[in-house]
C-alpha cells in the first residue's frame, strides 16, 4: 500500500516527518509520496500567509530526502486551478490500485470533508487513515465521518475502523503520538526572530529562517552565534 500524505506544508516541519512514519510502520505502507497544495482551496484565511508553492514544494524534498521510504510528487503543483483532493486522486489513480492508495489526514480535517469537492466520490476511491493526537476529540470514527457519507459505511464496533458499503474501501483510526509542533507556530517564531532548530529538519531551517515570506521588518531573523549558519 501507498501513504498519500497531502497539505499546504506551510511549512513541512518534524512533526509531519515524525507523523508519516509512525502512519507507515502502522499499516504496513510500502512508502509515503508528500504532495503539497499549489492552491489550497480551503485556506481562505486572509491572515494566514502562505509561502510560494516553489518554495513549499522544495522545502518538502529536502527535508525528506535522506529518508528512502519517502517521495514527492509535485502533481498539485503542475495542475492549473486550485488543488481539490478528488482530481489529485483521479491522477494517481492512472499509476496505482485505488486498494493500494492511503490518503493521510488529521482528525480535524477528515471531519470538514463534507465541504469539499464531490465527497461522495472522495470516498468511494482511495482508503483513510485518520490521524489521531493526544488529547482526541470526543467521540468515534462514525462521529467524525462527514453526514453525507456516513450511510455508505458499515463501522466496526470498536468505533475505530469502517468499510465502505459498495466498493470495500476503508477508512482507519490512527493514534500518533503529541508533537507540539505546528505550522502556524513555526511562521509566528520566524515573523519573531526566532530559532527553528529541533523544528524543522536542519537542511531547511536556514532557509525558512530567512525566508522573507514568513519574516516581518520588525524582527528579521539573526543567526544564532553559537550554532552559525
Amino acid at each position: 500500500m501507498v501513504g498519500i500524505f497531502g497539505g499546504t506544508f506551510n511549512p513541512i516541519h518534524l512533526g509531519h516527518l515524525r507523523a508519516a512514519e509512525e502512519v507507515m510502520e502502522k499499516l504496513g505502507l510500502e512508502h509515503m509520496i508528500f504532495i503539497p497544495s499549489a492552491r489550497p482551496p480551503h485556506k481562505t484565511h486572509e491572515s494566514e500567509i502562505i509561502a510560494p508553492a516553489a518554495d513549499r514544494l522544495d522545502w518538502v524534498q529536502r527535508a525528506i530526502a535522506s529518508n528512502h521510504h519517502f517521495r514527492v510528487d509535485a502533481i498539485e503543483m503542475e495542475r492549473p486551478g486550485p488543488s481539490y483532493l478528488v482530481d489529485t486522486l483521479t491522477t494517481l489513480l492512472e499509476k496505482h490500485s485505488a486498494q493500494d492508495l492511503v490518503f493521510i489526514l488529521g482528525q480535524d480535517a477528515f471531519s470538514e470533508m463534507g465541504d469539499w469537492k464531490a465527497p461522495e466520490q472522495l470516498f468511494s476511491m482511495a482508503n483513510f487513515a485518520v490521524l489521531v493526537r493526544p488529547p482526541a476529540r470526543a467521540g468515534t470514527l462514525e462521529d467524525w465521518t462527514p453526514e453525507c457519507v456516513r450511510s455508505d459505511f458499515s463501522f466496526s464496533d470498536d468505533g475505530l475502523s469502517a468499510r465502505h458499503r459498495t466498493t470495500e474501501r476503508w477508512i482507519r483510526r490512527v493514534s500518533i503520538e503529541a508533537l507540539e509542533i505546528s505550522s502556524t507556530r513555526i511562521r509566528q517564531r520566524v515573523s519573531e526572530g526566532a530559532s527553528l532548530e529541533s523544528w524543522v529538519p536542519e537542511t531547511i531551517r536556514t532557509a525558512i529562517e530567512n525566508s522573507p515570506v514568513y519574516s516581518t521588518p520588525s524582527h528579521p531573523h539573526q543567526p544564532n552565534r553559537e550554532n552559525p549558519v
